[in-house]
């Protein structure tokens, strides 16, 4: 696996999960020393449409823009148009085959990530679906014909990002949410099931880890980001 030339300010993308661009803006303020990739999702584009991917822009840092397109071909299209004229970096679809060939006839410069498996579902929840196999294989089955068709990337867990790029190399971009400070970190209210560290998801083969409460709601978000950081750094070596 190729190391790639990935700034370590971008390898952490901060997830923005809060309910205003006020708030948004102060924690951008607040980490933006060390940081460079802000992921803004449904909850804060609701808020305020297009206020914050623009006020991020313009401050120099990149977008990554997660609203998981799921419609019909042309409205996906359609709404991929929109934000390329955002300067946005990254955009989320769901990996259903029409959908994302429409979305690559208006992607221009815009990288797109196809959505394979939620890192909230586990494997109780595919079973509850009536699928019979294993969310790898499913994982590495929908990122293969995701990267067929022509998407940049895929989101995927940790858990499955050293199949993916021992398996598809290392064109495809592989974007890693559900990561928490220390192995094994949750509590009665995180909603992800699939997580790891920062530095293992980036050692299995992950370009970039998506983190949101681990940061933003510690009382020293500087520290957390550099001990992420460091082990990152360790992971490459």
């Amino acid at each position: 696996m190729a190391i790639k030339d990935i700034p370590l300010r971008e390898r952490i993308i901060l997830a923005l999960d809060v309910d205003s661009p006020e708030k948004a803006k102060e924690l951008v303020r607040r980490t933006e020393s060390h940081l460079g990739y802000y992921k803004v999702g449904l909850q804060l584009f609701m808020a305020g449409w297009f206020d914050t991917v623009d006020w991020l822009v313009a401050r120099g840092h990149k977008v990554m823009l997660d609203l998981k397109f799921f419609d019909i071909p042309e409205t996906v299209k359609l709404a991929v148009a929109q934000i390329r004229n955002h300067g946005v970096s990254l955009a989320t679809i769901h990996g259903n085959d029409a959908i994302i060939r429409a979305a690559l006839t208006e992607k221009g410069d815009l990288q797109l990530l196809a959505v394979t498996v939620l890192t909230s579902f586990g494997e109780e929840d595919l079973r509850a679906m009536g699928m019979t196999q294993s969310i790898e294989d499913l994982v590495y089955y929908r990122a293969k014909r995701a990267l067929e068709l022509g998407c940049d990337g895929v989101v995927s867990s940790g858990l499955e990002a050293g199949r993916l790029r021992d398996g598809l190399g290392d064109k495809l971009l592989l974007v890693t949410p559900g990561i928490r400070p220390g192995a094994n970190v949750m509590d009665e209210t995180d909603d992800q099931t699939r997580v790891m560290t920062a530095g293992r998801a980036i050692a299995n083969g992950a370009d970039h880890v998506v983190v949101g409460r681990p940061i933003a709601k510690a009382a020293d978000p500087i520290a957390v980001i550099a001990a992420m950081q460091r082990d990152i750094e360790l992971s490459l070596r």
